[in-house]
């Protein structure tokens, strides 16, 4: 799996490691059952904290992607709807939009600019 977090971004790097696991579970890279690296693994290959990565991952285990086992890792679950990974992208979405400060009135505009 390769991910990637830009340390001189203002968004956290928590968020930005939620956003790159959710992203390749959405577009299918990441399928049901599959297990997610080690946090201790995933932390030395970005060159982050372990408490980082296990950050991103609780976000992911609360928006129903992810399973968390104590000592057996992180493990992709899509089974649930639709719904859970359409508001991890949204989520996503309003942060890539305040970091580049486009206000909410326009992203509105946008959003149903594009749902036409």
């Amino acid at each position: 799996m390769l991910l990637r977090v830009d340390p001189s971004s203002p968004r956290p790097l928590f968020e930005q490691l939620a956003s790159g696991i959710r992203g390749s579970i959405v577009d299918g890279r990441l399928v049901d059952g599959e297990r997610l690296p080690s946090a201790r693994a995933l932390a030395e290959q970005l060159d982050i904290n372990v408490q980082t990565v296990l950050h991103g991952y609780r976000v992911l285990r609360d928006e129903g992607l992810v399973e968390l086992h104590r000592g057996r890792g992180a493990v992709v679950t899509v089974r649930v709807g639709g719904h859970m990974a359409l508001a991890g992208l949204i989520h996503d979405l309003v942060a890539e939009a305040r970091e580049h400060r486009v206000a909410p009135a326009a992203l509105h505009a946008l959003i149903d600019e594009a749902y036409r």
